[in-house]
């Protein structure tokens, strides 16, 4: 199952490093934070993966989201 897991960030982290579209890429990285959560969880740290699931997937994600809006209303 850890393997498993294992591949598919490697997998959504490939994905984010070579979209070319900027939101496919944001959401990719956040997958690739919430599948690092659920390794986490698997190793026995739940305090790990809490933390990585709140911050790393969620709340980066919502502060690139939003930065790539502002980009998007700058440039018009």
């Amino acid at each position: 199952m850890a393997l498993f897991i294992g591949v598919l960030v490697l997998a959504m982290a490939i994905i984010a490093i070579l979209n070319k579209k900027l939101s496919i890429a944001v959401i990719a990285a956040g997958v690739v934070s919430l599948f690092a959560s659920v390794l986490y969880l698997l190793m026995a740290a739940p305090d790990v993966a809490m933390t990585e699931a709140a911050i790393g997937s969620g709340l980066s994600t919502l502060i690139f989201f939003y930065v790539l809006n502002k980009i998007k209303r700058y440039n018009g």
